[in-house]
């Protein structure tokens, strides 16, 4: 199936109907320039949140991303599972608990994130890829060698360290499989797990896995796709979106617990993505039909951008 046919043929509604055909002009010419810049480009998504549950969101991504590949974008997924791991967890009588976002794991909640995330969503995701038209490949980062990782080891919770078990905290990526697979036109699905020097699975947060990659491959772009529309300057007001902040700003307010628990590991990965050279960094609302799209072709963009310095992007950045 080409990319025409599963855009013919999706079940996905129209975000175009009503408009007229000046206005559908407009929205491809307000995307030239955009595409133009990122031809060529790598750009690493996290996938997570409702837009991995529901149905119609799913497919939306799946096209979204089908779409970068076709107009000639690298785009490298790396995807979480948090929800569905822990309703396996539930239904096993394990009860999950969360340190700082980060799920503390020992090691049979190791091998059933293993399962989970490598053995099911990774593979769902790889389906609707290539059922857009696309040609996606899923990966764990235990293939090749992708994720070289240790034990996380203990997290700080008040006054209290918590020992996180198999956790993995990421040391280096081996990119060469990923060059690879991206050379031959494919589209990389990767999935959180990696193993220790002893061989041990580690369930690695996605959102991490995903700064380092993007760091790794000298990415264009990092786009986390969450459940929120971005970073607030008062969590309790929904008006207080801010559209930019810098990574020192995003630090004091993580300090101030301005943002907390979930949205921590989200913000790390952009600082890591930063600090290691990506250019751009997003938080976005994945609940928006083809939120990837209108974060990446339109003048206004969604949710927050996290930036380095105070107020650096490089020349002929933009949004």
């Amino acid at each position: 199936m080409d990319f025409h046919s599963a855009m013919a043929g999706a079940s996905v509604p129209s975000v175009t109907r009503g408009l007229s055909g000046a206005d559908k002009a407009q929205v491809i010419v307000e995307a030239l320039p955009y595409i133009r810049t990122f031809f060529g480009k790598t750009v690493v998504i996290k996938y997570g949140g409702a837009a991995m549950t529901d149905a119609t969101l799913k497919e939306m991504v799946a096209l979204d991303i089908v779409l970068l590949r076709y107009i000639g974008m690298n785009p490298v997924i790396v995807h979480g599972g948090g929800k569905e791991i822990t309703d396996v967890m539930r239904r096993l009588g394990k009860e999950p608990v969360f340190v700082n976002g980060l799920r503390v794991t020992d090691g049979e909640t190791a091998e059933i994130a293993e399962m989970v995330l490598t053995g099911r969503i990774n593979q769902d995701i790889v389906t609707l890829i290539n059922r857009g038209g696309g040609k996606a490949l899923g990966l764990s980062g235990k293939d090749a060698n992708l994720v070289v990782a240790r034990r996380m080891g203990t997290e700080v919770c008040g006054e209290t360290h918590v020992d996180l078990g198999y956790v993995g905290s990421v040391t280096s990526i081996n990119t060469e499989i990923i060059d690879v697979v991206c050379r031959e036109g494919f589209v990389p699905v990767i999935s959180p797990v990696a193993c220790d020097d002893d061989g041990a699975t580690l369930n690695i947060n996605a959102d991490h896995l995903a700064g380092h990659l993007a760091g790794a491959l000298g990415a264009f772009k990092l786009v986390v796709l969450t459940d929120v529309e971005g970073i607030f300057a008062d969590p309790s007001d929904p008006s207080s979106l801010l559209p930019q902040v810098t990574v020192a700003e995003a630090k004091d307010m993580i300090a101030k617990g301005r943002i907390a628990s979930g949205m921590i590991p989200k913000v790390d990965a952009c600082v890591t993505a930063l600090e290691r050279g990506v250019p751009r960094t997003h938080i976005i609302d994945g609940r928006k039909p083809h939120s990837l799209l209108l974060e990446m072709f339109t003048n206004e963009g969604i949710g927050t951008m996290i930036i380095g310095g105070q107020g650096w992007l490089p020349e002929g950045a933009g949004r």
